[in-house]
């Protein structure tokens, strides 16, 4: 995470590099017509940005504030220090009725049981001001710790344009750009990978029930996100809107191998937010997909003056990565060994290239790297392996 602001400034050209280039991998195509005046599209397995329109541009997040107190509360969760099945206690400040006008709620009030696990659904599914408000104070001993966690994270994950007031997303103090809050999606998603089942593809919440107060009124609530259920693969995350910020949202989606993040900032209307997410995750699709390689069997490199003659290799980066989708047919992997490794060597050291290409050319080269180190030799294997180099360069072999 410390080289994520340069990935995400190199990230940042790409779509001009290819819409500009003739090169196979991204070929060129027509960028979606959006209006929506922020955007970001990611690849959200390799990280990859497909597409951007004004993604420094700082915006209020509103509620989508509230996928970085979820987010905290499940590394909580994760690290034992609190649990899903805690029983949280409603101070009043945490009551709907204390919430402010036009607020969307999960109905908190006097004298109800509730757990931490139904928060954190209040917030996911129905985007309870007020669940905000619980749970923080479940978390940290007051909202300005909380607050102070909520940055501190954004810090962590080096989220520059990014900070927090508050953890429900009412005030317009909370600030993030969409380049910014789609790196934190990703994150959000490689954590905590069973959210999409347990929280934002949840398509309804009903609160209070019995087991949350005697003789409850029970309200039914539907996610906010309306594109569950609605777009192919859809299945999360977070809407959010504020009179300051226009309409918001970050969404995830799915087909086949191919996982999307789009993060959208700003929209007039929610029929502009959702028409754009719509044609954003759409274009993504039909030009982009993720491979997953599986290294076949690499050859020994031969190590001069080494202890041992032969040294073992590995793939040195990931085998996952975004091809145009024109590109993701069979695919042949090919090797090149450099012929002349003297020892030694420290594990990690490069020492040739597989190379993935497919009826179209060439597709990507990742480094093959010593699976250990390669110490050097003892004097009678080194004078013997340097004679030897010598002719073979000596005669080009």
């Amino acid at each position: 995470m410390k080289k994520i602001t340069v990935r995400l400034l190199f990230l940042l050209l790409l779509p001009a590099l290819y819409a500009q280039s003739a090169d196979p991998l991204y070929p060129a195509a027509l960028p979606p017509d959006i209006t929506t005046p922020s955007a970001v599209l990611l690849d959200a397995e390799t990280g990859t940005l497909l597409f951007s329109r004004n993604p420094s541009l700082v915006i209020s997040p509103a509620s989508l504030t509230k996928l970085m107190t979820i987010h905290l509360a499940l590394r909580e969760i994760k690290a034992g220090r609190a649990s899903a099945d805690d029983l949280v206690d409603l101070p009043p400040e945490s009551w709907a009725e204390n919430q402010p006008p036009r607020s969307s709620l999960m109905f908190l009030g006097r004298g109800q049981r509730v757990t931490l696990g139904e928060l954190l659904l209040g917030l996911a599914v129905p985007s309870g001001n007020d669940a905000a408000v619980a749970a923080a104070l479940h978390l940290a001993p007051t909202m300005e710790a909380f607050v102070d966690m909520m940055n501190a994270e954004a810090g962590r994950l080096e989220l520059a344009s990014t900070r927090f007031a508050e953890p429900a997303g009412i005030s317009p103090g909370n600030t993030t750009t969409a380049g910014d809050f789609a790196l934190f999606c990703r994150t959000y998603l490689l954590e905590h990978p069973d959210s999409i089942g347990l929280l934002h593809s949840v398509p309804s919440f009903a609160y209070p029930t019995a087991a949350n107060i005697d003789q409850p009124r029970t309200i039914l609530q539907y996610n906010h996100n309306t594109l569950l259920g609605k777009i192919a693969g859809v299945n999360g995350l977070k809407t959010g809107h504020i009179t300051e910020a226009g309409y918001n949202i970050a969404l995830s989606a799915r087909r086949e191998t191919t996982c999307l993040i789009a993060v959208l900032l700003g929209a007039a209307t929610v029929e502009e937010r959702d028409r754009d997410g719509e044609i954003l995750l759409a274009w993504g699709f039909d030009n982009f997909k993720t491979l997953y390689l599986n290294a076949r069997a690499v050859p020994q490199a031969r190590i001069w003056g080494g202890k041992e003659k032969y040294a073992a290799l590995k793939p040195g980066e990931s085998l996952t990565f975004t091809v145009s989708a024109r590109r993701a047919g069979v695919l042949q992997q090919d090797t090149e060994i450099a012929r002349d490794l003297r020892a030694p060597l420290r594990a990690g050291a490069e020492a040739g290239q597989l190379i993935i290409s497919d009826s179209m050319g060439e597709l990507r080269r990742i480094p093959l790297v010593l699976e250990k180190e390669a110490p050097r030799g003892n004097f009678l294997r080194v004078l013997l392996d340097s004679i030897a180099f010598f002719f073979k360069r000596l005669f080009g072999k």
